[in-house]
């Protein structure tokens, strides 16, 4: 295997005085296994380095990648970089290289998950599939297994490896569907059996759904449902970036949020995924964004922290210079209830597994538009007495948080699949004192 380190270092010094550089290197494998109507129809895998250099030529930027190593295509990269900088506009928003510094000392891997056979996920499936008798699972399970190593020509030097196993999927019925999914970084976490009986239940509890009214309606939340929240409560609001543009709804120090919600971002948590530097090769640390229900501080890259007088946090992402810093080790805060006590605390109200096609429609207010999916079900009483069709919401994110409409925090914090991916938001349950919702699946 190449030496991610090693290639890094090559191809600043193949850019030599000519320019300030700087080079990210991420190799390893990715490998998933789908399936479909109860079978695995795919196995696919990627071990292929990707290779990304930034240059600076007169304060004018540009960028090349390549997934080759030898000589002349990582010559090819740097002239290729270099003479696009020379094309390019003055960046005068070009923060500098980032100094040296060194990254904390956590490494997330787990080298049976590196090493996972399609043999491996496929016992996964298999356990997913047997939990849903008679149903169709459809879904994937994956494993990465990763090293990134970053290298500037102002001396910063960085390495860190990780490793994550993902099982998602559904059950379906000839009506409805289920869906489960979890993720962690180790394969032997994964439970295929659970995932595959949470799914087969959702599903077969949802077969009969009937319509209700559009309105306003007392909501428990699965994990998946605040891990959307949280992505764009991150995505739009914390992202430095957006508060530069004044498009966010932050105001730090106000007391925005019921005091139940807690959010951070912390590489370091034993829990967490991923490495511990950005791509700007800025170490990551703890960053609180809401404590108490205050929002603290806003999650910055070299560019917005340059602009508004303070350190990047560390939250730089390949693209984060068209659209921000992006916190991608987010924990929303736990609670003390089950998901059971919180059903049995409502008279009448919703419990949502998942949200789907969440678009914002203002940043400023976090009014976002979405629809429930993959169960949605009526609580009277404190029991589920039946499903619903699938509802339109919209809803601002901020006020659905607010001051005294969080009725009760879950303890079943994990990681939750999101609008944008799953991996990177740990989240529990939510039983919040009302939701809008404005329709059914068409309008």
């Amino acid at each position: 295997m190449t030496d991610p380190q090693a290639l890094a270092d090559k191809v600043i010094a193949m850019v030599g005085d000519r320019a300030e550089a700087e080079a990210m290197v991420v190799a390893g494998n990715r490998s998933l296994t789908r399936f479909a109507n109860s079978y695995i129809h795919q196995n696919v895998g990627e071990d292929v380095p990707q290779i990304e250099l930034k240059v600076v030529v007169d304060g004018r930027v540009s960028s090349a990648a390549t997934s080759q190593v030898g000589d002349d295509a990582l010559n090819r990269m740097v002239d290729t970089a270099l003479e696009s900088a020379r094309l390019r506009p003055v960046d005068a928003d070009w923060p500098g290289l980032a100094p040296q510094a060194e990254a904390a000392d956590v490494e997330h891997w787990d080298a049976a998950t590196a090493a996972a056979d399609p043999a491996e996920r496929a016992s996964r499936v298999a356990d997913f599939v047997a939990a849903g008798p008679g149903l169709r699972g459809a879904g994937y399970c994956e494993t990465i297994g990763l090293t990134s190593a970053f290298a500037n020509s102002a001396g910063q030097r960085l390495t860190g490896r990780e490793t994550r196993a993902i099982i998602d999927g559904i059950h379906q019925t000839e009506t409805s569907a289920g869906s489960a999914h979890q993720t962690g970084v180790g394969i032997g976490d994964l439970d295929g059996a659970a995932a595959g009986t949470q799914a087969a239940a959702r599903a077969r509890d949802s077969a009969d759904a009937y319509d209700i009214k559009p309105g306003e309606y007392e909501v428990v939340l699965s994990p998946e449902c605040t891990a959307t929240i949280a992505v764009f409560l991150s995505a739009y609001g914390f992202n430095a970036k957006a508060a530069v543009e004044e498009q966010s709804f932050v105001e730090i120090g106000g007391q925005q949020f019921d005091p139940a919600i807690n959010m951070w971002d912390d590489v370091t948590d034993p829990r967490a995924l991923g490495v511990a530097f950005d791509s700007d090769g800025v170490p990551k640390r703890r960053v609180e964004l809401i404590t108490g229900g205050v929002s603290k501080s806003l999650a910055h890259d070299r560019r917005t922290a340059a602009k508004l007088g303070t350190e990047s946090t560390g939250h730089a992402v390949p693209g984060s210079e068209s659209f921000g810093a992006f916190p991608l080790n987010v924990f929303v805060g736990e609670g003390d209830q089950s998901i059971d006590e919180m059903i049995a605390s409502v008279d009448r109200g919703l419990f949502v597994t998942a949200f789907n096609y969440c678009r914002i429609l203002d940043p400023k207010s976090q009014v976002v538009t979405g629809l429930t999916r993959n169960g949605t079900f009526m609580i009277e009483n404190g029991a589920i007495t039946g499903a619903l069709t699938n509802l339109r919401f919209t809803q601002s994110f901020v006020e659905g948080l607010g001051g005294g409409r969080v009725l009760a925090v879950g303890n079943d914090g994990r990681f939750a699949d999101s609008e944008f991916g799953p991996g990177f938001i740990h989240a529990p349950s939510l039983h919040l004192a009302s939701w809008n919702f404005t329709g059914g699946n068409d309008g």
